[in-house]
């Protein structure tokens, strides 16, 4: 009865944690669901909306690195309380936020949250699962974030919004809602126990502590290929994700339809990161899962270039997107855990390297697209450029070592063979 009762309560603490991700979603992408309106109301450019679209990411660059050694010391529970509130606080100010200096710094403050539940949730999943299952264990919450981003679409434009009279009670309701969660976290959180296979940190902020971590984690090889996968990863992400409804509207689609359309890409995600880990870790094949997510993510993007007949049918592309990026999400904060010299200990330092240096490409991905855009008057050039970084994600993974080690090369920069799983 007692492993039972353990079963449930992390199963159920990881499902709340993954609702508290579908939260920091939801609010993450109601800006840019509400774009081309919040531009009118504002007056932005096209580079300023861009940068607002980049702002979540923008605060992993400076903040991902430290926030991951955070978490590693004071644990991914307090790691993700902290970050919850700081997005509903930072959503609850960019409800009344009158110009675009006030929107940037309030959508800088829900970005440090937001590293909290992106570095504190693989941390999580470490510690209570062992770690051949920690990709599908993964799969749980990053599902619920694809429906939080999902519903800011297909749901918070052309329904919720409107209901409540626009975008900004829109951002006050979701707001209050993400508050509302932080106290249902803090007792769960309280009530179920610690993970069976959590690992001891020192538990301290020394200089020679945090230096030695980020050491062991910069100087593994797959660890660096895993840093630059990242960056294109998210530039292609965050660049179409940022852009995807605006670029639709731009061809004289509906708000509700291109919303509706848009949204198709949880489609896509969900299949994604439910089938391609647990196929990689059936059949032991990480770097070609890899590859395959890199490939099809740039046949979708590239798909964008399409006119169809029926509009509808743009989210087949949209759909292959999502199945690419969903995919590679749980993968990159799986294969840190099983590289020996990171497991459990390191994993919040780990992906917050991954982040920290990944994120300048999920900054720069929407800001370069409206650059761009302003530029030629056209959103094509920055399409191209998301599908050739998505190729150099199918690279990457094509010479990355299997973390199960069947493939694994010698002579990796490691502290010990690179691609061995850790006990």
């Amino acid at each position: 009865m007692r492993v039972r009762s353990r079963t449930v309560g992390n199963a159920a603490l990881l499902s709340l944690g993954g609702i508290g991700y579908g939260a920091l979603l939801f609010v993450w992408f109601s800006l840019p669901a509400y774009l081309t309106p919040i531009i009118d109301a504002l007056g932005l450019s096209g580079t300023q909306a861009g940068v607002l679209a980049g702002a979540i990411p923008l605060t992993y660059i400076p903040l991902g690195l430290l926030s991951g050694l955070v978490v590693d010391r004071i644990g991914a529970r307090l790691g993700i309380g902290i970050g919850l509130s700081l997005v509903g606080v930072g959503q609850l100010g960019r409800a009344v936020a009158p110009d675009f200096p006030t929107m940037l710094a309030l959508t800088l403050l829900m970005g440090v949250g937001a590293t909290g539940l992106t570095f504190g949730l693989p941390k999580l999943a470490a510690e209570l699962y062992p770690s051949e299952v920690v990709g599908r264990a993964a799969s749980v919450y990053l599902i619920a974030s694809y429906a939080g981003s999902a519903a800011a679409f297909s749901v918070g434009r052309p329904i919720v919004g409107p209901a409540l009279g626009g975008w900004r009670p829109l951002f006050s309701a979701s707001g209050a809602a993400t508050l509302g969660l932080v106290a249902v976290w803090a007792a769960a959180a309280w009530y179920v126990p610690a993970g069976e296979h959590m690992e001891e940190s020192d538990g301290t902020f020394s200089l020679a502590s945090l230096s030695a971590d980020v050491r062991a984690v910069v100087g593994h090889r797959d660890m660096r290929l895993l840093i630059l996968l990242g960056t294109m990863y998210l530039f292609v992400l965050h660049g179409v994700q940022g852009w995807l409804i605006t670029v639709l509207e731009t061809r004289g689609i509906d708000p509700g339809l291109a919303g509706t359309v848009t949204a198709t890409l949880v489609v896509g995600q969900v299949v994604g990161v439910l089938a391609i880990p647990a196929l990689a870790e059936r059949f032991d094949r990480t770097r070609l899962a890899i590859a395959f997510c890199g490939v099809v993510g740039s046949l979708g993007v590239l798909g964008l270039l399409t006119t169809p007949s029926v509009a509808a049918l743009l989210s087949v592309p949209i759909v292959l997107i999502g199945l690419g990026m969903g995919g590679l999400s749980p993968l990159i904060r799986a294969v840190p855990v099983e590289l020996e010299g990171i497991g459990t200990t390191l994993t919040g330092t780990a992906v917050g390297v991954i982040f920290a240096v990944g994120e300048i490409g999920g900054f720069f991905g929407p800001v370069i697209i409206g650059r761009i855009r302003d530029t030629t008057g056209s959103f094509t050039p920055g399409i191209v450029l998301c599908a050739v970084a998505a190729l150099i994600v199918a690279g990457a993974g094509v010479v990355m070592s299997d973390p199960d080690g069947s493939e694994s090369e010698p002579g990796a920069e490691s502290g010990s063979p690179s691609g061995s799983k850790s006990d």
